[in-house]
């Protein structure tokens, strides 16, 4: 598969982090064509900061670096998996995943 097939539809697509060992859902970034290559070539996890307008290695600032073991696509091709070893918590309130906040459903 060539990369840039993965950005037909949009420049930027979703990436999801999964915890290789416990296969928890750690968080949920955006990637575009040049952080996928960053992290094929890195094996840590490149994103695109929507909000800073800018590529960010996951890691770089706090130390906990998401080593990417396994990279997969959806059947349409526009979302990615990362299966990674985390070096620590995952969220940047400290949390290990940034699922911790759980809405309760009604009954």
């Amino acid at each position: 598969m060539e990369l840039r097939d993965l950005f037909k539809k949009s420049e930027l697509i979703p990436v999801i982090i999964q915890d290789e060992e416990t296969k928890d859902v750690l968080m949920l970034g955006f990637t575009n064509l040049e952080a996928v290559q960053l992290t094929l070539k890195t094996k840590t996890a490149w994103f695109w900061s929507r909000s800073r307008n800018e590529l960010w290695n996951k890691g770089e600032t706090s130390g906990n670096f998401l080593h990417v073991v396994e990279v997969r696509t959806d059947c349409d091709t526009d979302t990615l998996l990362y299966v990674c070893r985390p070096d620590g918590p995952t969220c940047h309130t400290g949390e290990r995943s940034c699922f911790f906040r759980k809405i309760e459903m009604e009954d």
